[in-house]
């Protein structure tokens, strides 16, 4: 297929020494189980999956152990058989040191897997395509770590127009790509297909970048092979950082994304080759994220790729490419975007593409940060077209805000400002604490909203309680002033403002009830009574008669 293509640029970029023809000398190695697997739970962008075993369970190879937490998460799976023999917090591979919730996993040594079967995603709906991947665990691992079912809805309003393979992998040392490209050409070009029938692009564009001549050449042959309409693979020209997916679709396409819109807003999309692969092993041979393919180089005997299973400590994977004697550091990622372990202890995640040992003069200490000359040499190089050194003072002085006016957020973290810098000041250092304290404000911010409705939702509940007691109170009162009515309806007579008053109303409905009853009950043992106690009783009535009448004219007894 002819890869005679317009190709554009980028602005900015650099070209630091590659150093990876050592790492690619010998093929993929496979590693030998270690004797326990820390497989943290949160591995990508999103929400951190929740626990399906505990302690003392016995878990397959491919077995899900965590469930993706919401649409923006993906599932977490046992590296191999065994026991499970802790879930708890453990050293993450991260700048903080921080600790992370972690599955611990002894083997059993038998590598038992759990059942699984190919998915017959032609014969279903792509959202349940999507659903399988988010529960295979696949994510992006390019480095982002995004998951990638999110990534293959493509938007409504913008029929895809083109989807990008990211093969150029252009930051120095790292080849997990390259030797991925030339082993499993096949499989990556079997799962953009997967993916081109999901997303029905146009085209697609496997790039590539020059230096990386056998990985081309495999590719090319693997797109022969399939016969995909529209696929072809695209030799792009060797700048870092050329990996990135806006510049990559830049170089490519012609397009530039603008700030604050995604490339699925041009019918445009960007995967990693892994990505790729990890689809078509998810999909085909139902086979989840379990392991991927790292880079171990530097300051070792043996610089080389590895096959290396999700959740194997560090120290186990250096230890394969055997680090020399005088080794001070231990990274990961390449030299321009990674960072210092700071435990050989913490696991390898999804997103370790390569493993560095260094030494004092392959990784010297930075230089003391001078003032700030204002050469402008980091303008020249940012690759995302911002003004790194205005974002440098508006960071110092806290001035958030204002950095977030000169698209703070629109930075790679590339690292190419700090590679130039004449004053040596780790500028990427200041993005990263100017964004962190931004995330921080915008998380106080939310969590402070939260409250605030929770407030006034327990206002507006009193006021509601409030209102509830006033029309009950109501109601009774309007029941009480029925029954008066019904009382005098029954031959109670009294007073007007008795009636005003339901109390009152009801007082005098009550005594007069009393009265008819007594009126009612006929005296007892009556019968068979003399003339004289008659006569007694007859007087009895007109005294009690008498006194009745004075009660009711308010008269004084007589004397």
């Amino acid at each position: 297929m002819s890869t005679l293509r317009k190709l554009f640029g980028f602005h900015g970029g650099v070209k630091p020494d590659p150093n990876k023809d050592l790492s690619t000398r010998e093929p993929i190695g496979q590693l030998a189980l270690p004797d326990h697997f820390v497989v943290p739970l949160h591995q990508s962008v999103g929400g951190t999956p929740r626990p399906l075993v505990a302690v003392g369970a016995r878990v397959l190879k491919g077995q899900r152990i965590g469930a993706a937490d919401g649409n923006v998460s993906a599932a977490v799976h046992a590296p191999t058989s065994g026991r499970v023999v802790a879930v708890e917090p453990r050293v993450m591979a991260h700048p903080s040191g921080l600790a992370g919730t972690a599955v611990v996993i002894e083997p059993d040594g038998l590598d038992t897997p759990c059942e699984r079967d190919p998915f017959l995603w032609r014969s279903v709906e792509p959202a349940e395509v999507r659903d399988y991947l988010r529960d295979a665990g696949v994510v992006g691992l390019g480095g982002a770590v995004f998951p990638s079912h999110l990534k293959l809805r493509a938007a409504r309003d913008h029929p895809m127009q083109t989807l990008v393979i990211n093969g150029a992998e252009c930051e120095p040392f790292i080849t997990c790509d390259d030797m991925l490209m030339r082993e499993h050409a096949a499989g990556i070009v079997r799962g953009a297909a997967i993916m081109g029938e999901l997303m029905q692009p146009r085209e697609i564009l496997i790039g590539i970048e020059d230096n990386k001549p056998q990985a081309a050449a495999a590719m090319r042959a693997a797109v022969q092979a399939a016969a995909v309409r529209g696929m072809e693979v695209v030799v792009v020209p060797t700048r870092y950082p050329a990996g990135g997916a806006k510049q990559l679709i830049r170089v490519l396409t012609g397009v530039e994304i603008p700030h604050g819109t995604r490339s699925t807003d041009y019918g445009l999309q960007c995967f990693n080759t892994g990505t790729a692969y990890a689809i078509w092993q998810a999909l085909e041979q139902g086979m989840p994220l379990i392991s991927r393919v790292v880079t171990v180089a530097g300051n070792v005997a043996r610089p080389r790729n590895f096959e290396v299973r999700i959740g194997t400590p560090m120290g186990t994977v250096y230890a394969a490419a055997e680090p020399l004697a005088d080794t001070q550091r231990y990274i990961m990622g390449g030299p321009m975007m990674g960072f210092k372990l700071p435990t050989l202890a913490a696991p390898v995640q999804k997103a370790t593409n390569c493993l560095l040992a260094g030494t004092a003069s392959m990784f010297p200490p930075p230089a003391p940060e001078m003032p700030c000359i204002r050469c402008g040499q980091c303008a020249e190089v940012c690759p995302a077209d911002l003004q790194p050194f205005e974002l440098y003072w508006f960071a110092r002085a806290h001035n958030y805000g204002k950095a977030q006016e000169y698209f703070l957020f629109d930075c790679i973290e590339c690292g190419c400002c700090s590679y130039v810098c004449p004053s040596r000041i780790p500028l990427v250092d200041y993005y990263r604490y100017a964004k962190s304290e931004i995330w921080a404000r915008e998380r106080d911010k939310t969590a402070a909203d939260g409250a605030r409705l929770r407030y006034e939702a327990r206002l507006a509940r009193a006021e509601r309680d409030k209102l509830e007691k006033a029309a009950k109170l109501a109601a009774k009162t309007a029941a009480g002033r029925q029954k008066a009515e019904q009382a005098l309806s029954g031959g109670a007579t009294p007073d007007a403002a008795a009636a005003e008053d339901p109390k009152k109303a009801l007082i005098e409905a009550a005594m007069a009830k009393a009265r008819a009853q007594r009126e009612a009950v006929q005296p007892k043992n009556t019968d068979g009574l003399t003339v004289a106690q008659q006569a007694e009783i007859a007087k009895a009535e007109q005294r009690r008669e008498l006194a009745r009448q004075m009660a009711e004219n308010k008269e004084a007894p007589p004397e």
